[in-house]
């Protein structure tokens, strides 16, 4: 091992903590939330959970399928022969149904055929289908025209821009997942002094993750943030 060893950094485990008690509900997710966990809302049994990346509604859709038989599967993995072991009488959960633009040619082709007789399962009361993606479903670009006309009929249930409430809760969350103890005023400081978003807050919470590690301390308050946020080149100045 080297001299220095106040230079190293360890990487924690880490575990996405995605129970009915972690979901952080603010004023900008809370009609989603109550949308979401309201299935008798949801017309024809389907309801679509969108927003923007990391918004949390993958963790919703886990709420919804506390207390149920449920299944979930990503729209990569959709195909025709796996879409009736998925309905269950419950909910089949599909998340990134606006990456079925991305695929190549076959696998999308199969993954729409997959998804359309999911919907056509739904319609039939064997299921109940919940969908994440980012962005309204009419804008997911979707080759087959039943399926396009199908996702423009689903009820949607949309996760708002992020408020201060939910960004300091989500970053004090990914702290917990981390191991971090961050406390609440230097969370609300550094919501203030990053980018407005999920990804920002993501982003904060590996440096503050960092810093933590190499003073061997995992306890954030708003001086060890404020060293965290720094750059390279501020923490060299004199």
């Amino acid at each position: 091992m080297g001299a220095d060893t106040a230079q190293l950094t360890f990487s924690f485990p880490t575990r996405s903590a995605l129970g009915r008690e972690d979901f952080i509900v603010t004023p900008s997710n809370a009609m989603a939330a109550d949308t979401v966990l309201t299935p008798a809302s949801w017309p024809s049994g389907r309801l679509a959970i969108i927003g923007p990346a990391g918004a949390g509604k993958t963790h919703l859709a886990h709420v919804a399928m506390a207390d149920t038989p449920a299944t979930l599967t990503t729209v990569d993995e959709l195909t025709p022969e796996s879409a009736p072991a998925l309905a269950v009488p419950g909910l089949a959960v599909v998340e990134d149904v606006d990456r079925l633009a991305d695929l190549a040619k076959g696998r999308r082709e199969r993954a729409e055929d997959g998804l359309f007789h999911l919907f056509n399962l739904a319609a039939s009361g064997r299921t109940r289908l919940l969908l994440t993606g980012r962005g309204a479903p009419v804008r997911w670009r979707i080759a087959t025209p039943d399926l396009a006309s199908r996702l423009q009929s689903v009820t949607i249930a949309e996760i708002a821009p992020p408020d201060d409430a939910l960004l300091a809760a989500l970053l004090l969350k990914i702290g917990r997942d981390r191991g971090l103890d961050i406390v609440p005023n230097a969370a609300a400081w550094v919501v203030h002094r990053v980018e407005r978003s999920f990804a920002g807050i993501a982003d904060a919470a590996g440096k503050l993750d960092a810093e933590a590690s190499l003073r061997k301390r995992r306890r954030v308050t708003q001086a060890l943030a404020a060293q965290a946020l720094r750059g390279p080149s501020d923490k060299n100045a004199p």
